[in-house]
């Protein structure tokens, strides 16, 4: 025991200590403030707790004592010594980062999957935490087993020891193993998560399997959570590499395939009509599934986005390109996802819809199918086709599967700074109608200290509405009234986040300024009905809308009577506008005024066209 002892205090063969070094070259441990304190970090805190939608006291214990501990462990570490994040401060960033990219993935997620939407209700916090520490801990290993760090008077300095509290300097090590450092994280993930957390994420089995399997870098056993970790993992190192964090942060198919799947289940159990002897929403015949394309694709949209899922096409035929990509449509003869079909009712009623066809077993096992449909379905002859003959689906039609062709690659992030770009994005809207606001630069690690604070309006938790989908009363038809209840709702829940980049609500002038057209176009998607109203008054469905709000006479006008005002933003490549309305009182959204956004600029000087009259 004593040689081992001895052996302890040595200094490894190959770094010989030098009274010359020992003055030189030391790096003081950083109070844990200061290394929260630079702006670029400040928002990736920012963004983390607006991922959660916890109270002030919750987000603190949960999510920000963690993220300080690991602060103060890794110091200032770069994330590795010539690959990515490969600076002094580098292993924190990235820590932040993949956190905050990690919560952005799980948005999209019902967790676990496989279980009743109230298990998930009840476990859905755990999940969201589990995911932000597998995130946050995938690395740490790296400053046990990759890098040699010694103090001035050349012991050796090990992270099971505690934070750094004296001036260290530290090499990394010529003879480390690649993937060693995923070994090593059970040796430290004990001083980021304290006693209670553990305790209370081990009473969910499959989570905590799944956690302990990333911990372990077992990640092909860890399911979805692995997956995302992995996903998060590679948009940050793509955005510290000048890649393209958005493909890499692009779910895999079967991810987005659930969740379409898991849509189209609770859409056929609880609002679309099937089999009705006249208009319906559907009819299943003894072995195809044949719904209107148009109301189930707004219905579907609808659904996911009223569930905070984003990167749902807002277009109908690019929905059912998703649907053919992915395997859930039976394709026609040349390879199309809408068949053009003649229903038939045993009643004498029949009409010409456009049709999506699936297979049953996609939708129902066992016994839930209902019974088939009664009638017939008639498929119809294109007009260009003169050999082909209509045939009958009553039960006895054969299903057509082909290959479908591969999605193509998402476009390219248009920002200097990516990564809080992409993190504020709600990818639901067209860009071309959409403004964009792009973030100002970040700043390096010698930005001047600003202490990460987080106050009370911020954090106040989010006042209890009524459990409905679509905010105020979900049979509520749309109105203006609706509108705003529904604003209210989707802000305090945080599904739609304010004063980030593209984000649709932004607090300017001690008040709400309400993006437009956009927040109008994404009430619309998200309740489909208004495109029925708004057809009646020959205007598109936002503007139907747009126009419901602006009879509230709950905003206010300029000097000239116009109703849009325009606020600059300034970027670090050029300065956009932004064009919107200005709430007369900001209580009408928020019962507590979070602080302006200080990135937009109001003008006043009437300069601004008004949109609504244009």
């Amino acid at each position: 025991m004593l040689s081992l002892f001895q052996r302890k205090l040595q200094l490894p063969t190959d770094s010989p200590p030098s009274s010359g070094d020992k003055k030189k070259g030391l790096m003081r441990p950083e109070p844990v403030a200061s290394l929260l304190s630079t702006t670029r970090r400040q928002k990736l805190l920012e963004h983390i707790w607006q991922r959660t939608s916890l109270s002030r006291q919750h987000f603190a214990s949960l999510y920000l004592a963690p993220l300080q501990r690991y602060a103060a462990l890794v110091q200032q570490f770069p994330a590795s010594e010539a690959h990515h994040h490969a600076y002094p401060g580098g292993m924190l960033d990235h820590g932040l980062e993949i956190v905050a990219y990690a919560l952005k993935l799980r948005q999209s997620y019902l967790l676990p999957s496989g279980t009743t939407p109230e298990d998930q209700v009840v476990q859905a916090e755990a999940w969201t935490a589990a995911i932000a520490y597998a995130a946050l801990l995938h690395d740490i290993g790296k400053i046990a087993v990759d890098v040699h760090v010694e103090h001035a008077d050349g012991s050796t300095w090990h992270p099971w020891h505690g934070p750094l509290a004296r001036p260290y300097r530290f090499r990394y090590r010529q003879d480390r193993e690649y993937r060693l450092h995923s070994a090593a994280t059970g040796l430290l993930y004990r001083q980021v998560i304290d006693d209670e957390i553990l305790d209370w994420l081990s009473t969910f089995p499959p989570l905590w399997s799944a956690l302990l399997y990333v911990l372990a870098g077992q990640y092909e056993h860890a399911g979805v959570l692995g997956e995302l970790v992995i996903q998060a993992d590679r948009a940050s190192v793509a955005q510290a590499l000048g890649g393209d964090p958005a493909r890499a942060m692009a779910a895999p198919k079967h991810a987005l395939q659930r969740k379409l799947l898991d849509g189209l289940r609770y859409l056929l159990k609880e609002e679309l009509k099937l089999n009705q002897p006249q208009a319906s929403d559907g009819w299943l015949t003894q072995d195809s599934l044949w719904l209107v394309s148009k109301t189930v694709s707004d219905k579907l949209r609808a659904h996911l986005l009223a569930r905070g899922i984003e990167g749902i096409p807002a277009n109908n035929t690019a929905v059912f390109n998703v649907l053919q990509d992915h395997g859930m449509l039976q394709p026609t003869s040349e390879g199309k996802a809408i068949w053009r079909a003649t229903v038939r009712s045993d009643v004498g009623w029949s009409h010409t819809f456009t049709l999506l066809r699936l297979a049953p077993a996609l939708i129902w096992e066992g016994n839930d199918r209902p019974e088939p449909f009664t009638g017939t379905v008639v498929i119809e002859v294109e007009p260009n086709d003169t050999t082909a003959e209509p045939s009958i689906d009553s039960g006895e039609t054969s299903p057509v599967a082909t290959a479908a062709p591969a999605p193509s690659a998402a476009p390219a992030a248009d920002s200097i700074d990516a990564l809080l770009a992409l993190l504020g994005t709600s990818d639901t809207e067209p860009p071309s109608q959409r403004p964009e606001i792009e973030a100002l630069p970040e700043t390096g690690i010698d930005d001047p200290p600003a202490t990460f604070q987080v106050n009370d309006a911020m954090l106040a938790p989010a006042a209890v509405l009524p459990p409905t989908e679509n905010g105020g009363n979900s049979r509520e038809p749309p109105s203006g009234e609706h509108f705003m209840a529904w604003l209210r709702q989707r802000v305090q829940s945080r599904k739609l986040i304010i004063n980030d980049a593209k984000a649709l609500v932004h607090a300017v002038a001690d008040t709400a300024f309400l993006v437009s057209p956009g927040v109008f176009q994404r009430y619309a998607q998200e309740h489909p009905h208004t495109a029925t109203l708004a057809k009646q008054d020959q205007v598109s469905d936002w503007q139907w809308v747009q126009k419901r709000f602006e009879k509230l006479q709950l905003h206010r006008k300029q000097i000239n009577g116009l109703n849009i005002w325009t606020c600059e933003v300034t970027g670090p490549r050029r300065s956009r506008r932004l064009h919107g309305y200005l709430l007369a009182e900001p209580q009408h959204l928020f019962d507590e005024v979070p602080p302006n956004n200080p990135h937009l600029e109001l003008r006043t000087d009437g300069i601004c066209t008004d949109l609504t009259r244009s």
